[in-house]
């Protein structure tokens, strides 16, 4: 194929964005759909960072497709740019890298300073109406898909200042189906109001008329009160540290020790989430770290013989910190961390400084906190030697004491080997026939196995499928799980499609999820999907996952056409041919990657619903019940 200049394609203005979306927004999925929203909404949080506004509304269109925010700020500038000669209105909205925050005139502290979000929002949009309320006017100009439909319009006269943003995303980028989600946004504007004390913040949906209005004077403290209060795992000592740090980088901090058994820290540059960290989230762990181990050597309580490591001060902590910072460094254009190494230093000997002085000032605190770090440290201390004795029973690091069950894989390349776990014997021989023996292995498993959410780290290695299923996978669990050990690069929970099956699964997901939490962050679990029918029709052959897909085929075949419909009762009974096509063959199976979008509403549900607490359970299922359909229950 010959290769010339003109092969050479050139994409300007906002074709780029349009092209090439996950460059901008992270993807088209609901993630990048909602992305759209929060560019527009940060740029109204600009304006009330840096002291213009002090009020935003937000509204989701009746169809959930669209959405309005507008703020009382200053108003986006419409006289003409002396360089380009149009508004810069024009400018900002269909000109990548033009804003008002690159040399800090502008604003002091923002959240974008790369001149893209509104620009990116109107590429990505079907359609684009920006209103402006300055100079004594209202002024408006509309877009569709990034092109102006005139030029700015001067509608009248007016004392209103501020910017309102109606955009519709559009359904040839993100699908017809793509939609807001009212729960997330919800969720998103809350946090903001906690960040930003004396903003208000309110949001309403044109389908049902609903309205809701966020307003935290307190700041981050009562935002801290209540993702404590969501977790359910009480606190042990009554009132939190708050600190608040002047001068640059300016930083807020909420922390508050629970009897929880992990660390939930929210990270925030400038107003904007950054669930990946970054440094500003670096500095706070070390102060922390440091803090209370120099109250320990202080008063001399350290217990001799028990080494304590940072995972153990932070067990259980609950903590927000928010970040201000002049240039953010971000990584990315969806900003999930904060990169300006010159934060870490500051924040971390400010709050170091603070923090040890609050416990100094708060003696009963800092003793309960300290006695919950002892005991966390000698909790692991125990679990390490008792995984210590499993694994020289297993030798997980060699092939000699591998589970009997398991029909491991000839290929020792943990990148090509997948780890099947399979409910029973029958569906185990099943599965074993239908394998790709080079690089697929197969562990049947027995019966329902320990629910993880309410046991130790030794209970579950002295249970014996889970202590199959360690041993299998090689990475240890707990505190000494180590992913660069793992065996096979996929997991899969391959299930019968009843309750019994589901149920299995669930327990499975929970042992991963608080024993080997890494394996789902590192995108290692997947849910297989078997069919439940085969569909034959003539000479072709469908396979449905459920009812409703079996109707859908139904209904698509010629009226002429009578079909074979075989139901499988399980996995056992599944001809292996049958599994290995739909199921364990890579060119035509259908499974799902088990992630978390959103840490603390997991852990929530897994509390929830595997905890200790029934009335927890059954407020849960009572809560949703509406939701259910008939068809879908085992019954």
């Amino acid at each position: 194929m010959s290769y010339s200049a003109d092969q050479i394609e050139v994409l300007e203005g906002l074709e780029p964005v349009r092209k090439r979306p996950a460059m901008y927004i992270g993807g088209t999925d609901r993630n990048g759909y909602h992305h759209l929203l929060w560019e527009i909404v940060d740029n109204s949080v600009d304006e009330a960072i840096n002291g213009h506004a002090s009020r935003i509304e937000v509204t989701i269109d009746a169809d959930w497709k669209g959405a309005r925010v507008s703020d009382n700020g200053r108003g986006i500038p419409v006289d003409k740019h002396p360089k380009f000669k149009k508004s810069a209105l024009e400018l900002i909205l269909c000109t990548l890298h033009a804003g008002g925050k690159f040399g800090g005139k502008g604003y002091a502290v923002s959240g974008g300073l790369h001149g893209v979000g509104s620009s990116v929002v109107n590429a990505l949009s079907e359609r684009l109406e920006a209103t402006i309320w300055r100079d004594g006017f209202e002024h408006q100009q509309v877009y569709e898909r990034g092109v102006p439909q005139g030029p700015v319009k001067k509608l009248g006269e007016s004392r209103k200042k501020g910017t309102e943003i109606y955009f519709k995303p559009d359904p040839q980028i993100f699908g017809k189906s793509g939609q807001f989600e009212p729960e997330r946004i919800r969720e998103r504007l809350e946090a903001t109001s906690y960040l930003h004390r004396g903003l208000k913040i309110v949001l309403r949906f044109e389908k049902g008329g609903e309205r809701e209005e966020f307003h935290h004077p307190n700041g981050i403290a009562d935002f801290l009160t209540k993702l404590v209060a969501q977790r359910q795992k009480p606190p042990i000592h009554p009132v939190a540290f708050t600190f608040e740090r002047a001068g640059e980088p300016r930083v807020e901090v909420a922390l508050q020790w629970t009897e929880g058994t992990d660390e939930l820290i929210k990270t925030y540059a400038n107003g904007i989430p950054t669930p990946n960290g970054g440094t500003h989230e670096s500095g706070f762990k070390q102060a922390v770290n440091k803090a209370i181990r120099g109250y320990m050597d202080a008063h001399n309580i350290a217990p001799k013989g028990l080494k304590i490591v940072s995972e153990d001060i932070r067990e259980g902590v609950v903590a927000l910190v928010s970040a201000y910072v002049t240039d953010p460094q971000f990584q990315g254009q969806t900003k999930d961390r904060l990169n300006n190494a010159e934060v870490a230093a500051p924040i971390e000997n400010a709050v170091r400084t603070a923090l040890e002085q609050w416990l100094h000032d708060n003696s009963s605190a800092a003793e309960s906190i300290v006695a919950r770090i002892i005991i966390s440290a000698r909790a692991r201390q125990a679990s390490r030697a008792a995984s210590a004795q499993v694994s020289r029973k297993t030798a997980v690091s060699h092939r000699l004491n591998l589970p009997g069950k398991l029909s491991d894989c000839g290929s020792t390349d943990p990148a090509e080997c997948e780890l099947f776990l399979v409910e029973g014997d029958s569906a185990g021989g099943n599965a074993k026939a239908a394998r790709d023996r080079r690089t697929q292995a197969i562990l049947p498993l027995r019966g329902k196995v320990l629910n993880a959410e309410r046991a130790t780290d030794a209970q579950v290695l002295a249970n014996k499928e889970l202590q199959n299923i360690v041993s299998a996978l090689g990475t240890g669990i707990g505190k000494h799980f180590d992913v660069t050990k793992l065996r096979y690069n996929r997991v899969f929970l391959l299930m019968d499609a009843d309750s019994d099956g589901h149920h299995i699964a669930t327990l499975l997901l929970t042992f991963f999820y608080r024993k080997m939490p890494g394996l789902i962050r590192n995108g290692h679990v997947f849910l297989a999907q078997p069919p439940l029918f085969r569909i034959d029709a003539g000479k072709e052959t469908y396979w449905a996952l459920d009812e409703k897909q079996r109707d859908t085929i139904l209904k698509g075949l010629p009226r002429n056409v009578k079909p074979d419909i075989s139901r499988f009762k399980g996995l056992g009974e599944m001809p292996a041919n049958d599994l290995k096509m739909t199921t364990l063959d890579r060119r035509h199976r259908r499974a799902l990657r088990v992630t978390i979008e959103d840490a603390l509403e997991a852990e929530l549900v897994i509390s929830q619903l595997m905890g200790k607490e029934p009335q927890a359970r059954y407020e849960f299922i009572m809560d949703r019940a509406k939701q259910a359909d008939a068809d879908d229950l085992d019954l």
